[in-house]
């Protein structure tokens, strides 16, 4: 049986995860901690709250008391907690480097003290850095460009260590870019989709000419469910498999999918360090069984939909995109036994 700690599992991709993961018969518990800073909220995880197994900590990554404490009642780790946007990376790399190397290390430290069967470590393509041709494999040397894939490629380091140290069962998941729905409005796709629905125009860096790889998060959450289950620790597995377009080709896309046309769209000077393009072989995944299942087409037009018919959700983070540290209602929690835990719950 699984008793699995999901750090960052009130945000996008994570949720997603849980909510996964809660369909297996063989997981007993799920413990999410989340510091539900601006992207992370409890409304993400929604129904997943009904299931008697889900236990929610507020709490933080850094807390090596608390992340003791968790690591003594689970037997496996996926961590998604990571401070994750490129934009924001170049003017505050510290908060990057802090969270995502340091909060890398207090969670691998305390799994190896604590016996944790499997640790998931939850990566990025950017890591690779740009490949003007060609894709890049698991082997491959990472060549980040900008402070938040560095910040990545260091915690990875980090994790892989503990394996080859102290033989921690780490596995390093590192996928392509995400989409679908309850995305924080920062990322390109809810960003463009939300100011269109609003009537506002949207811009495009340079010439639109950036190509980036495009999987659905349930995909990219099916493989990290693989990896937990299946993968062979001390590996890195490239999560690919989804759908190349350059932003003006994925612009056109969202246009069509709200009514809008291209007088919506202004240019704007590049984006320093902005990598043109991303690209990864995923064969070792697939010898696993992985097949990416979500069409673009489709997932585009119901994630698009999805923002559509809930404007609650995602209007109110527009007035304050990034609020560190606040905290958001709607708190329903599943309360676990340890008093110390008891109160993180939020």
């Amino acid at each position: 049986m699984y008793e699995v700690v999901v750090t960052g599992g009130a945000g996008f991709i994570g949720s997603h995860f849980v909510r996964r993961v809660l369909r297996r018969e063989d997981v007993s518990r799920v413990t999410v901690l989340d510091a539900l800073t601006y992207a992370g909220h409890t409304e993400n995880l929604g129904e997943a709250f009904l299931d008697p197994r889900l236990a929610f900590v507020h709490g933080n990554i850094l807390d090596g008391p608390l992340v003791d404490e968790l690591m003594a009642r689970h037997t496996a780790v996926v961590h998604f907690a990571a401070e994750s946007h490129v934009d924001r990376s170049l003017t505050t790399a510290d908060t990057f480097l802090t969270t995502n190397v340091l909060g890398t290390q207090t969670l691998a430290a305390s799994a190896g003290r604590h016996g944790i069967e499997k640790f998931v470590h939850v990566s990025t393509d950017e890591v690779y850095g740009s490949l003007l041709e060609g894709s890049a494999s698991e082997d491959d040397l990472v060549q980040p460009g900008v402070p938040y894939a560095a910040s990545k490629a260091a915690s990875d380091l980090v994790a892989l260590s503990h394996f080859q140290t102290y033989g921690l069962p780490v596995c390093v998941t590192r996928s392509s870019n995400n989409y679908g729905p309850h995305q924080f409005p920062e990322k390109i796709i809810p960003l463009f989709t939300t100011r269109l629905l609003r009537g506002e125009k949207v811009t495009l860096h340079g010439q639109g000419q950036h190509v980036r790889n495009w999987l659905h998060v349930e995909d990219n959450c099916a493989g990290v469910e693989l990896v937990l289950c299946e993968g062979e620790p001390g590996e890195i597995y490239n999560l690919g498999g989804g759908t190349d377009l350059t932003g003006r080709d994925l612009t056109a896309k969202l246009l069509a999918l709200c009514g809008k046309d291209w007088d919506s769209v202004t240019y704007i000077p590049d984006r320093q360090a902005n990598d043109l393009r991303y690209s990864m072989l995923w064969d070792k995944i697939a010898r696993l069984g992985f097949r990416p299942a979500r069409d673009l087409d489709e997932g585009l037009a119901e994630t698009v939909d999805w923002y559509r018919r809930n404007p609650d959700r995602w209007a109110p983070m527009t007035r304050t995109p990034y609020a560190a540290g606040t905290q958001h209602s709607a708190c329903a929690t599943t309360p676990v036994t340890s008093a110390r835990v008891e109160a993180h719950v939020h």
